[in-house]
C-alpha cells in the first residue's frame, strides 16, 4: 500500500509564528501603518503563504478570502525571485501590482516575510511606499527575534494533561 505524501509528517506548517508581546506589536505597526497610509488591507504572511497578521480598516469592504492572497502573494514573490534570479539579481525586494481600481503593493520583510497592502487608487503610492519602509524595519527587526527564539517543545506529559482538560471541557 502507497502512502498519501500528504500525511501529518509532511504537512506544511507556517515557518513563522507569532504570540504575546511580538505579535501586539507587530498588530500595533499594522494598525500605525493602515492609519498612516489609508490603504485598505495590510497583510503579513510567510513565504509558504500563510496569514501571520492583518488589519483591515473599518471603512474598507468586506475583505477577499486573505488566506488565499496569502497564497498567491507568496507565490507570486516565489516566481519573483526566480526571475530575479535569471536576470543576475538577487531579488526584487518589492512587487507593485496595479488595476484599474485596486493596487497590491508587497514588500519583502526579511527572509521568510511578506507585507502587502491593498488599497485604491486614491491613495498615493507614494505615501505607502514611505510608511511601508519605515514600518518594515521595525517589523523585520521583530520576526528576526521571533525566528532566533527556541522552538517551543511540548512534552508527552502536557499532551496528556491537555487532552485531559479538553476531555473534561467537552465531555
Amino acid at each position: 500500500m502507497q502512502l498519501s505524501p500528504y500525511t501529518m509528517d509532511t504537512m506544511i506548517e507556517p515557518s513563522l509564528a507569532l504570540y504575546g508581546e511580538a505579535f501586539e506589536r507587530v498588530e500595533q505597526h499594522l494598525d500605525e501603518l493602515l492609519t498612516a497610509t489609508g490603504v485598505r488591507y495590510c497583510l503579513l504572511v510567510d513565504r509558504k503563504g500563510f496569514v501571520i497578521s492583518h488589519k483591515e480598516a473599518l471603512w474598507a469592504p468586506r475583505p477577499p478570502a486573505l488566506d488565499s492572497v496569502a497564497t498567491l502573494i507568496a507565490s507570486n514573490a516565489a516566481a519573483t525571485g526566480a526571475l530575479a534570479s535569471m536576470l543576475g539579481e538577487r531579488a526584487f525586494n518589492e512587487q507593485i501590482h496595479q488595476g484599474e481600481n485596486v493596487t497590491l503593493y508587497v514588500e519583502a520583510a526579511g527572509d521568510n516575510a511578506l507585507l502587502g497592502l491593498i488599497f485604491d487608487n486614491s491613495v498615493p503610492l507614494g505615501r505607502v511606499k514611505v510608511y511601508t519602509k519605515k514600518s518594515l524595519a521595525q517589523i523585520t527587526d521583530l520576526l528576526k527575534v521571533v525566528q532566533d527564539a527556541p522552538a517551543v517543545k511540548f512534552d508527552d506529559e502536557f499532551a496528556s494533561s491537555a487532552g485531559a482538560l479538553l476531555d473534561d471541557l467537552l465531555g
